[in-house]
């Protein structure tokens, strides 16, 4: 197909345009590698992965150096397929899944530029035209979580999350009332603890979430006790979803055959784009229900590949989570857009995002 001549990591901080409050953090900037990746004929790709040390266990200077191991390996080498090209990476280096996801992306964006491909025709072909994108609720902000969705709402979207598991358990069910109640009916609430309940305090949550309107329940406790997860979902009214427990397609298979989930959220940064795609046909197959999603926050890089990703899968019952949205400025010359609520894959080759380099600038580190 293609010898790779170059591949550059970038380390980027990205300013977000408000607070942004999880079980564990209060994150304001996002520490992400860039990579972009050449074939010396003077095509450019482009990949991204937030650092995230408590879920991947990888900071940002860590994946740098891992990413530029990774290039001293593959430089001058030939890709021969895209399904190789994960194969390529992993045997480069062992761990350091995000790192790994960044280079793969910027590997198979290169190929399809190269081949005047959207991303999503060289990944199979579309099987939707759009998907409905989460609003992640900041309870940090200037506006009330029910005034956010108000605004939300008159702008078309369709699925909300509420950040739970750093308060009490009545007052983050009241959140998640307020929040249905401000939605309606018809759209999908759901709430994401981020590991941050105790056995005691996800119990009570996860079985008062029926009445507080949730659809579903995100990692209520911790992604390394499986009984507990399960102990969550047999308490729970609604199902539970798993994001830190879902680290690899086996931790795919022990969850669903120790009925601690029936479903979860797939990052690219976890899984990288090709083991991504068999995860959640796997998961399709299970019949467990799928959520595709970036981490806080992304750029337009990171979110242009989910809505790739988001074409292709199966199903996407829990729909799609992109995070570009909650930066202050982005770093491609034309972001990835929400309308209406929905996000749709750009037609342009490759991810269909072109880097600005003067904002590049700006935010390297």
């Amino acid at each position: 197909m293609f010898r790779i001549f170059d591949i550059e990591p970038i380390a980027v901080a990205l300013p977000l345009a408000s607070p942004m409050k999880m079980s564990g953090d209060l994150i304001t900037v996002s520490c992400n590698l860039i990579v972009r990746a050449s074939d010396g004929e003077g095509n450019e790709g482009w990949g991204e992965a937030a650092s995230a040390p408590l879920m991947t266990g990888e900071t940002l200077p860590g994946m740098v150096a891992a990413a530029t191991y990774i290039s001293d390996r593959l430089a001058g080498k030939e890709v021969e397929s895209i399904e190789g090209i994960s194969a390529q990476i992993g045997g480069a280096i062992y761990g350091n899944p995000g790192a790994k996801a960044a280079v793969e992306m910027a590997l198979v964006d290169l190929a399809a530029k190269r081949m005047e491909l959207p991303l999503f025709e060289l990944l199979g072909g579309k099987v939707r035209s759009e998907v409905a994108v989460i609003q992640l609720l900041s309870s940090h902000g200037d506006e009330s979580e029910a005034e956010q969705v108000r605004k939300s709402r008159d702008a078309g979207m369709q699925a909300f999350k509420v950040k739970v598991g750093s308060a009490k358990v009545s007052e983050d069910i009241e959140r998640c009332r307020v929040v249905r109640e401000s939605a309606g009916a018809e759209s999908r609430v759901s709430a994401d603890a981020n590991e941050g309940y105790c056995l005691e305090d996800a119990i009570d949550f996860c079985r008062r979430a029926g009445a507080a309107g949730l659809d579903f329940v995100e990692q209520p406790v911790s992604r390394s006790n499986l009984e507990y997860m399960r102990e969550c979902s047999e308490a729970s009214a609604v199902p539970i979803a798993a994001d830190e427990g879902f680290r690899s397609i086996e931790d795919i298979r022990r969850h669903r055959d120790s009925a601690a989930a029936a479903g979860g959220s797939l990052k690219p940064l976890k899984f990288g784009i090709a083991n991504l795609v068999a995860a959640s046909r796997l998961m399709s197959r299970f019949g467990m229900r799928v959520n595709i999603a970036g981490k806080v926050a992304e750029s337009s890089i990171g979110s242009a590949a989910i809505a790739h990703i988001s074409a292709i899968v199966e199903q996407l019952d829990w729909d799609a989570s992109i995070t570009s949205q909650y930066l202050a400025a982005d770093i491609v010359k034309t972001p990835v857009q929400v309308v209406s609520g929905m996000l749709s894959p750009p037609e342009s080759p490759g991810l269909g995002v072109y880097v600005d380099y003067e904002k590049l600038r700006k935010v390297r580190t």
